[in-house]
């Protein structure tokens, strides 16, 4: 999956202002390539999961509807943890056409990397920033 620079820094930043919590949002685009980053509210904010509210999520797949684009991908930070799916994470990997973008913040740089989950089965999904 491609994700241009700047929507890298979106999530990025948007990872570190939602500590000491996860943060969570969907990522739009086409053909593999993402174009929007959609941040989202999490329904009850944690360290150690993310789930996107209900209507947040309803707001932002109408957005991605109207504006032509598919969901490509989920995202979400892990605050203390590798950018690795958790168990969790694999359980509730409801979209297994999309990449799930995880960010750690467990070193002093955030290290960004996508998968895919399908059954649980995690394998990782080349990021390539443009």
């Amino acid at each position: 999956m491609v994700i241009p620079a700047a929507v890298r820094d979106e999530i990025v930043a948007h990872a570190r202002a939602g500590l000491p919590n996860e943060a969570c949002g969907i990522l739009a685009g086409a053909d593999g390539r993402v174009e929007r980053f959609f941040p989202a509210e999490p329904d009850e904010p944690s360290p150690y999961y993310y789930r996107i509210e209900s209507r947040d999520q309803i707001r932002i797949m109408n957005e991605i509807d109207d504006a032509g684009l598919d969901l490509v991908g989920i995202y979400h930070s892990h605050t203390s943890s590798p950018a690795f799916p958790s168990r969790t994470d694999a359980e509730q990997a409801f979209w297994p056409d999309a990449v799930y973008v995880i960010v750690s913040l467990a070193g002093p740089e955030a290290d960004v990397r996508g998968y895919r989950i399908r059954d649980m089965e995690v394998t990782e999904e080349e990021l390539i920033t443009a």
